[in-house]
């Protein structure tokens, strides 16, 4: 593809395996120059190798996205390094599962508050270039009753803090919206844990895609960079399930 990408400059949180990851190399794909953040050190540098081979600048860094001081110096380093931020993937998650106190604490704290606060950051980049694009990955859980609550109700969040912040930046010709993914496999990943070890869980996402299976991170991936491009610079404040109809089943 040629999404008319190329050159610009491109953060996702959370980006050294999974969804992030195949966002990350997509977008490089499409000669946009990427800087990628992660709690674990070797899978940041794996993937920031399979980065540099697409021949675009790479800026990679440890942080824990719910510590608000390594998020800054995070970003504060990318700004410093690539001058100007054209896009912005709030792809990060604890991931918690269950209904405790930390769950929620969890995913308020990395999920929802991780993004807010990566968002106001570099809102004033953005609006000093003139442009930008902002996107936040959230989650079919989001959409619907029955999914571990903390997850859900951050997930919930975002796609509605999303379509306020859309409005309100429209003036400044920046572009907010938001991917629901359904059940996606990848080596690691929650679902093919849950395929190992817990085949009733994998089974019932299954069963719920009309399509019959899966997803891939890479259907994610080349969604966003998409929605990234000028090919989608009509659209904004919008919520777009990416889950071979997994949300329509409602099962």
């Amino acid at each position: 593809m040629n999404l008319g990408l190329k050159g610009k400059n491109a953060i996702i949180t959370g980006a050294s395996k999974g969804i992030g990851k195949s966002i990350a190399l997509t977008l490089a794909q499409e000669g946009v120059n990427v800087a990628i953040c992660a709690r674990g050190e070797k899978d940041l540098q794996k993937t920031k190798k399979e980065l540099l081979e697409k021949g675009v600048k790479v800026f990679a860094q440890t942080c824990d996205i719910g510590k608000t001081k390594q998020l800054e110096t995070f970003l504060d380093n990318v700004k410093a390094e690539f001058g100007t931020i054209d896009i912005l993937i709030n792809n990060v998650s604890a991931l918690s599962l269950e209904d405790d106190y930390s769950d929620w604490e969890a995913s308020i704290n990395v999920d929802l508050l991780g993004s807010v606060k990566a968002t106001r950051k570099v809102i004033p980049w953005m609006t000093d270039s003139g442009s930008g694009n902002i996107i936040f990955i959230s989650s079919v859980s989001g959409l619907e009753s029955g999914s571990p609550p903390a997850y859900a109700a951050a997930k919930a969040a975002l796609i509605s803090y999303s379509k306020t912040i859309a409005v309100q930046l429209a003036p400044k010709n920046i572009r907010v919206n938001t991917i629901a993914p359904g059940s996606v496999e990848f080596p690691g990943g929650l679902w093919e844990m849950a395929k190992n070890h817990n085949r009733p869980l994998y089974d019932w996402a299954l069963n719920s895609i009309p399509f019959g299976r899966l997803g891939k991170p890479d259907e994610i991936g080349k969604v966003v960079t998409f929605i990234a491009s000028p090919c989608a610079s009509w659209v904004t404040g919008t919520c777009l399930s990416v889950d071979g109809g997994q949300h329509k089943s409602n099962l």
